[in-house]
């Protein structure tokens, strides 16, 4: 085999296990955000890793500070459920084989319940009554522990919210 096919398919290799860990750092944010998982939340972020909420109502920040503020508001939804699909994954090039740094598009799919009475005593409803939809700009980088994301960008595309039941 010539050294060329060799290398290609090296890079190739490369290639896709990079999309495999960018792909398990996508799915590991929206269970961590599901779960209320702060810790590893952060895990997921580098040090100056950012996220951006404001198109859905929210604020933008370091990773840190947009971890307690999505602990505060999230409190107020019994229930959610973070669909993330449509990934498109970006991988810089340099020279021809695959760089340290990527970009994620994804749309996202977001119901939810809000916290009440019934919701919050168990066995009431659990159908979700607030959903939102749009579409998340992720941008990460490799790492000496992995790919982390350095940012997250929320742009809402719209929200239904229906009225909580008692």
């Amino acid at each position: 085999m010539p050294k060329t096919e060799a290398m290609t398919q090296r890079a190739e290799h490369s290639t896709l296990m990079d999309r495999l860990a960018i792909d398990d750092l996508i799915t590991g944010y929206a269970i961590a955000v599901d779960d209320g998982d702060w810790p590893g939340y952060l895990a997921l972020f580098t040090p100056d890793g950012r996220a951006d909420y404001r198109s859905a109502g929210g604020v933008e920040g370091g990773a840190e500070e947009m971890a307690a503020w999505l602990a505060e508001m999230l409190r107020h939804f019994a229930i959610r459920q973070h669909l993330i699909v449509n990934r498109r994954v970006t991988l810089a090039r340099r020279d021809g084989t695959p760089g340290d740094t990527a970009t994620v598009q994804a749309d996202y799919l977001n119901p939810m319940r809000l916290a009440g009475p019934a919701s919050d005593a168990g066995g009431g409803p659990t159908a979700p009554n607030y959903t939102c939809a749009g579409r998340y700009e992720f941008a990460a980088r490799r790492t000496t522990e992995g790919w982390r994301l350095t940012g997250v960008v929320v742009h809402e595309k719209w929200r239904q919210v229906q009225p909580v039941e008692d």
